[in-house]
């Protein structure tokens, strides 16, 4: 298959690249024995030797590519994806740790190509960072493309979230054969005029009532604008998918006008009129409960139990069936696996590596959420009942987590007040304690360095304290977290 074939850009050969996959090998084995918990070094060195290894290796692949990228939710839908494609019988290349440069990459290729450089795959399923993604497929060109969402992240290495969108673009234009868009995200259902002529666009989405649970970046502006006027804001008590509060990402803050009350005969008029002009989804989340969502395809609503955690994995699910299902109407696979069949492969999806994973310490359950905006924080605190939990929160501020930590001002943290926070840690641990003061949650404890501050939580120097320990994470606090596990206890995918 050629490169032109393969939707690969034509890059040269150097003359050891026979090499190039043992040598890789070798420093990848390297780095599993230091547990660098999901390096990407081993890529990072084979990108500068041989520039062309990740174009040549995908360019076997029958099915071409899957590439997944947005702001929030590309690891776990990534492992969606992955597994219920690997349930309809392909054998699927993914990058299952979440490194989402184009490094880390070539450092999961690495562990799956032979010594002669042979990629045993019909399709790879690749999450890539939204500006790592513009690399990437000047390299190669994906066959499908799920854009999740944009919000604020990372201010220092992205900017304002148009700009952010606007990566996502040259996704959607390199995209030969379907893009997937949220068309709850008016920035991502715009990118549908950049997919090019030949390629295919398909949806997924929200049920009206939904839609308040799912706020939008712009929605939370129009909140924050709206409680700085109101002084107080009207709370309402959630359970299984409710927003929290009234008004809450309603339709009309997407057009950015101004919040009207809800019984506003205008407000009601303007929201069936946008409720309207929104494309047809080919998968809809209609209803959500714990552990349960509901489904509309084809006109028909269908409903599973899940072991993903969160809100925010049911709206991914969603996202997930789109993209399977456009895989195999393009594979000829289609009708190989009805819905239901989709469904029921969906409900054995475990959480992934760091995203409300469940690491067992002597059978005291230590609960991993990664949290890197106020979006992801604020829909994670929705999700996640403290009661009964020991709760750390674990903030660092390297190039990974972003820089720039002010939008901790932009989550509500008043949920953890009666239970407060046992440990505060990592690089701005200070400031997120200071931030914890100024939503009166009573924390019990600061410590800036990680590894000392698990075993306080975990009593190992104490009395041993059988409460199950759920532990708000950036990215870079989360490897650290899973590396001090790994000598305490099994962790999965604790290596590269």
């Amino acid at each position: 298959m050629t490169g032109e074939q393969s939707g690969t850009a034509e890059v040269p050969r150097p003359w050891y690249a026979f090499s190039i996959p043992l040598l890789g090998k070798g420093i990848r084995a390297l780095s599993r024995l230091a547990k660098h918990g999901g390096s990407a070094f081993p890529g990072k060195v084979i990108e500068s030797l041989d520039p062309g290894f990740l174009a040549r290796s995908l360019s076997q692949l029958p099915l071409g590519v899957v590439l997944v990228s947005g702001t929030n939710g590309k690891t776990t839908t990534t492992r969606m994806v992955s597994s219920m494609l690997g349930d309809l019988g392909f054998r699927v290349f993914t990058n299952p740790t979440g490194s989402n440069f184009t490094r880390g990459v070539v450092s999961s290729l690495l562990g799956s190509v032979s010594a002669g450089g042979r990629l045993d795959a019909d399709i790879a399923v690749l999450e890539l960072d939204e500006a790592y993604a513009v690399h990437f497929v000047k390299q190669v060109k994906p066959r499908f493309s799920l854009l999740l969402n944009v919000m604020r992240d990372q201010l220092d290495r992205f900017g304002e979230i148009d700009n952010t969108a606007r990566l996502l673009s040259h996704v959607a234009q390199a995209t030969t054969g379907t893009v997937v868009l949220n068309r709850e995200d008016r920035r991502i259902a715009n990118l549908a005029e950049c997919v090019p002529e030949g390629a295919s666009v398909r949806y997924f989405g929200l049920s009206d009532e939904l839609r308040s649970a799912f706020p939008s970046d712009d929605d939370m502006h129009s909140d924050a604008d709206a409680d700085a006027g109101d002084g107080d804001r009207d709370e309402t008590a959630t359970h299984d998918g409710e927003a929290s509060r009234q008004g809450e990402g309603s339709p009309a803050a997407e057009s950015q006008s101004a919040p009207r009350p809800a019984g506003d005969d205008e407000q009601v008029q303007d929201d069936l009129l946008l409720s309207r002009s929104r494309p047809i989804a080919d998968v809809t989340l209609s209803s959500v409960g714990k552990q349960y969502a509901e489904f509309e395809m084809d006109g028909v609503v269908s409903g599973t139990s899940v072991k993903l955690e969160g809100l925010y994995n049911l709206f991914n699910a969603a996202a997930a069936l789109t993209v399977v299902r456009a895989v195999q109407r393009v594979s000829g696979t289609q009708g190989a696996a009805d819905d239901d069949s989709l469904l029921k492969s969906l409900s054995t999806v475990t959480p992934a590596f760091g995203r409300g994973e469940v690491i067992d310490y002597h059978g005291m359950p230590v609960e991993l959420v990664l949290v890197k905006n106020p979006m992801g924080f604020r829909l994670s605190l929705q999700s996640f009942d403290p009661s009964g939990y020991d709760t750390m929160i674990v903030i660092n501020d390297d190039f990974a987590d972003g820089r720039d930590m002010s939008w901790l001002w932009d989550v509500d943290f008043r949920s953890l007040s009666p239970e407060g926070v046992a440990m505060v840690s990592g690089v701005r641990a200070w400031d997120m304690a200071l931030r914890l003061e100024y939503d009166q949650v009573p924390v019990t404890a600061v410590d800036t360095e990680i590894a000392q501050s698990l075993d306080a939580l975990l009593g190992r120097h104490g009395e041993e304290n059988g409460r199950p320990k759920r532990i708000y994470c950036t990215y870079t606090a989360m490897l650290r977290i899973r590396s001090c596990m790994s000598h305490l206890t099994k962790v999965a995918d604790a290596g590269v």
